[in-house]
């Protein structure tokens, strides 16, 4: 941890940041719901193919969450998560994030969401650790991955608001 911090210390969160913007069509308060309780989560987050097999969830700040992803050899992958550091309704959840295993590198990511008339616009930004650790997650398809889970969420919370009798 002490030469990820170092690492840290000498590049910029710039370099150490990714940030992924989409408009979902529906408002704010039903994104925040599908994105605040498992079973909403465990239809959405991950990329297709992925599902989450494993989604515990203790949505408050300080609360942990532990998920996991099968892949389609149907074996379910290491089980990453963290803990919640801010939630503020309807507005932002930020959280820390990284696999369960000793030395793994962490991650910090931050929603915002802002209400754009019917529509919901989320900015989903995460820094890494490091630049390395950055780099290596986006080599993997980390933001191709993420982009087919807000695929999958846009079409729940389209779902969701349509139910309600939100759909503008």
């Amino acid at each position: 941890m002490a030469a990820s911090a170092n690492a840290a210390a000498s590049e910029s969160i710039a370099d150490r940041t990714v940030v992924i913007t989409r408009e979902l069509n529906a408002p704010v308060r039903i994104v925040f719901e599908a994105m605040s309780k498992p079973e909403h989560v465990i239809k959405w987050f991950g990329p297709v193919g992925w599902p989450l097999t494993k989604c515990d969830m203790d949505f408050r700040v300080g609360g942990k969450f532990s998920f996991a992803m099968t892949g389609p050899n149907g074996v379910q992958n290491t089980p990453f998560g963290g803990t919640y550091r801010e939630i503020v309704p309807n507005q932002r959840i930020v959280y820390d994030n990284g696999f369960e295993i000793e030395g793994a590198g962490r991650m910090v990511h931050t929603i915002t969401l802002e209400e754009k008339r019917d529509k919901t616009l989320l900015t989903f930004s995460t820094l890494f650790d490091t630049v390395a650790m950055r780099n290596e997650h986006v080599g993997m398809g980390f933001v191709v991955g993420v982009n087919s889970g807000f695929d999958q969420l846009n079409d729940l919370v389209d779902t969701m608001a349509r139910s309600a009798g939100r759909k503008g």
